[in-house]
């Protein structure tokens, strides 16, 4: 389950995927085997995938318990391929982050 405090330390990775029409649900499951690959890297905390409602976006919003594990998830999706991969699917904007500020009720 995603973690979404301040200041945890706890880096996130948000990447906004522009696909071509009819290429979202094929994007999505191909994000979802790299969230598999990803799962067994130790420091990797959790993936979420989100749809646009107009079917031309997909966010992957992935997370891992610091930059070091970021690092090891990234050389792990690499060495098998899935970074480049997805590329087929539509362009990718990522972009790494921490959380500064929440609000809830």
């Amino acid at each position: 389950m995603p973690i979404i405090r301040a200041h945890t330390g706890i880096i996130t990775q948000i990447n906004v995927f522009t696909v071509p029409e009819g290429r979202q649900d094929a994007l999505i499951a191909y994000l979802g085997e790299a969230a598999r690959v990803a799962s067994e890297v130790p420091g990797w905390l959790s993936a979420s995938l989100h749809k646009s409602l107009d079917g031309t976006r997909v966010v992957n919003y992935a997370q891992c318990e610091d930059r070091e594990a970021m690092g090891r998830v990234f050389q792990r999706l690499n060495a098998a391929g899935m970074i480049d991969g997805n590329k087929a699917y539509g362009e990718a904007n990522p972009g790494l982050y921490d959380v500064v500020f929440t609000l809830e009720r």
